[in-house]
């Protein structure tokens, strides 16, 4: 495996800041980077990861099919951008390289750089919702293991290394539909498979950005003091849901303390491709890249259910801002 753990991306995505712009992330200009129909089949892709991987960017896509149904699919860009998208779907393997009966629909992936292999971490079906796990070397062969928790359960994340000799991964319980029951949660575990020591991370309804629902985004960015972690926060309007990105900092060697909250949503649904979509009002973060030689970081986001697009920002920025408005 080549470049995973580069800290100098190359041709990583990146557009500066708008001139007199004071927020702490700004959008890609030319949003958003993944239209519709973008495949034969799909219809719609968003709520994807990507990361750098042998001197490319390649990625775990959700693509809503022509029967609405969502399945996840490989993708690959030069750089970070324009993306082609597989037109078969991923297949599933266990440890014995035999094949899976699909499981009916995956949808929302993240992907975890990690050692010398990637997690890949998905909403998946188990008689409900709940979070999937696989391992891939190649973006080709993907082994995935026994769902770690029963339904009903979405948003899971990995953290990149082992923490006190554990995987941990933050995780949204939930039920069967959009009520308030939205915590983060975080779970431990040796060996991928058997998960426990469930804590609570952090609890909705704490502004009215978040007042229904809050959920782990990309994947936690170490910092020297903490670990920094975007957010999708969720509230009910008379006219619906609204989707906001947010960002907490966690305690470095203990994740389940929350050491910074910001009050204020980082970015919030006010663009065309935002609020108008399949389902309008919805910014959804994935995945971030991050060049920790200069401090860029590149949040790949879904848009109104419809659309992939970026937006930007630096470490000292978005930082500084979480601090400077934290509850």
């Amino acid at each position: 495996m080549k470049n995973k753990s580069d800290n100098k991306l190359m041709n990583m995505p990146w557009e500066e800041c708008p001139k007199g712009f004071t927020g702490p992330i700004w959008r890609y200009s030319l949003n958003p980077i993944i239209n519709r129909h973008p495949a034969e089949n799909i219809s719609r892709v968003f709520n994807s990861a990507a990361v750098y991987f042998n001197n490319e960017y390649v990625g775990v896509f959700r693509g809503d099919n022509l029967d609405d149904i969502p399945h996840l699919y490989v993708g690959h860009s030069k750089d970070g951008i324009n993306f082609e998208i597989n037109k078969d779907k991923i297949v599933f393997v266990n440890e014995s390289g035999e094949v899976l009966e699909d499981s009916g629909y995956q949808y929302d992936p993240r992907v975890i750089p990690f050692e010398d292999y990637f997690i890949v971490v998905w909403c998946d079906n188990l008689s409900g919702p709940t979070i999937a796990i696989a391992k891939t070397k190649d973006f080709k062969t993907f082994v995935k293991f026994d769902s770690p928790f029963l339904p009903y359960n979405r948003n899971g994340v990995i953290f990149p290394r082992k923490i006190n000799g554990s995987y941990l991964m933050l995780s949204r319980p939930s039920d069967s539909g959009h009520t308030a029951f939205g915590d983060i949660f975080l779970s431990e575990s040796k060996d991928l498979t058997y998960w426990g020591k469930h804590r609570l991370v952090m609890k909705c309804g704490y502004e009215w950005w978040c007042a229904l629902k809050v959920g782990a985004g990309p994947v936690p960015i170490e910092l020297d003091d903490g670990w920094l972690l975007f957010i999708h926060g969720v509230n009910r309007t008379c006219n619906g849901y609204v989707y906001s990105i947010g960002g907490i900092i966690l305690d470095k060697n203990d994740p389940s303390k929350v050491l910074y909250r910001c009050k204020n949503f980082l970015l919030t649904p006010e663009e065309q491709y935002e609020t108008c979509g399949f389902v309008p009002n919805v910014i959804f973060p994935t995945s971030a890249l991050v060049d920790k030689e200069n401090g860029r970081i590149a949040i790949y986001y879904g848009a109104s259910d419809t659309y992939t697009c970026l937006a930007f920002t630096t470490i000292e920025r978005v930082v500084n801002y979480i601090k400077e408005h934290s509850r």
